[in-house]
């Protein structure tokens, strides 16, 4: 798979055969992954949170009555 560099951008490379743009930098794609997984665990959380509160709501209702 021949890469060339990508002009003013180091941690690029292209694939001159498919045109895909690759990013060489490991720190940054690392730092990227680690970014994903906590964004992920946060949607999670909150989702969690959405779903209590929904939970608590009926609560209140049915003590309401």
């Amino acid at each position: 798979m021949p890469r060339k560099k990508v002009v003013d951008k180091p941690d690029f490379e292209k694939d001159t055969v498919s045109g895909a743009v690759i990013n060489t930098n490991k720190n940054a794609f690392t730092a990227r992954r680690e970014q994903m997984a906590k964004d992920a665990e946060r949607e999670s959380e909150f989702e969690k949170m959405k779903a209590e509160i929904e939970e608590l709501k009926k609560i209140v209702k049915k003590l309401s009555k």
